[in-house]
Order: structure tokens, then sequence, then C-alpha cells
């Protein structure tokens, strides 16, 4: 394996974070929930766009994790399916060390 890979794969997966989060944008949502997401998707945002070092993307995606933890039952199938997949992102990213 490369040095690079575990780069690469940590970026992938930042990237994936963020398009299920940004996919919800145009799905139909509450008030509260859209906050909790609005500010979710813009920090996956941050860590999919910029070049960070590993530590910084695991801190911000903590923070996108504990963000989307306030988010109950949407009433929405598939807003619902995008954050479990986002969830899975984030323990995905914080569990590969």
């Amino acid at each position: 394996m490369s040095d690079n890979q575990p780069h690469e794969r940590l970026n992938a997966r930042t990237q994936r974070l963020h398009d299920h989060l940004e996919a919800t944008a145009e799905l139909p949502l509450d008030r509260t929930a859209s906050r909790w997401i609005g500010e979710a998707e813009a920090v996956a945002r941050d860590v999919a766009t910029n070049d960070l070092d590993a530590e910084t993307t695991r801190n911000r995606v903590a923070k996108v994790r504990e963000l989307l933890s306030e988010v109950g039952d949407t009433g929405d199938e598939a807003v619902d399916e995008h954050l479990e997949a986002a969830r899975r992102c984030c323990d995905e990213i914080l569990q590969d060390r």
C-alpha cells in the first residue's frame, strides 16, 4: 500500500459524506432538521473541499456526527436514508485510524 492510499481513502469518504448531506438539500425537511443538516453539510463541505490533515478531518467529521445526532426521524424516507448513510460514513472515517 502506498503512503498516499490512506489519505486518498479518507478524501473519498469525506466526499461521500458530503454528497449524502448535499443530496438532502432539495428534499422536504422541517425547519429544525434542515438547520442541523445544513450545519452538518457545511462542515462536511469544508472537509471534502480542503486538503486537511487526518486529525483535523476526524475532528470536523466528529462535529458532523454530533450535529447529525440532533436530527431525529425526518418523516421522509429518502432523507432518512441519506442521513443514515452519512452517519455510516462518519463512523467509517472516525474508526479508520
